[in-house]
């Protein structure tokens, strides 16, 4: 849980991503505009890379808005760990449209409400 005193992306950032059910992916810019921040997909990856460890977050379930990951070897952390829950992934790719995480408004205020 992000500490009270975090600006609120960072804190919406934090809970999002908690929130992703396993089997599910969401994109960076999905994460900036279901915490209320379009344009911000960048911070939200330095988010996730700074903060990952210390917050315990599945970073593995947030992608590119293509559907890549980073590397698609079989070596790759974030590939191992997506199979793992179900993710098809097609030469380093993932179906949005079947993947992606999309929660509904009242779905997203419940969660942004969590832990405050």
């Amino acid at each position: 849980m992000p500490p009270k005193n975090e600006n609120p992306l960072f804190a919406n950032t934090i809970k999002l991503v908690l929130a992703i059910p396993k089997g599910k992916v969401a994109t960076y810019g999905g994460i900036a505009r279901l915490a209320d921040s379009i344009g911000s997909a960048r911070y939200v990856s330095y988010i996730l890379s700074s903060s990952s460890k210390k917050y315990s977050l599945p970073w593995h379930r947030v992608i590119s808005a293509s559907g890549k990951i980073a590397n698609h070897k079989t070596t790759n952390t974030q590939y191992r760990l997506l199979k793992k829950e179900g993710v098809e992934i097609i030469r380093g790719k993932i179906d949005l449209d079947i993947y992606e995480w999309k929660p509904n408004k009242t779905a997203t205020k419940k969660i942004l409400k969590a832990f405050q």
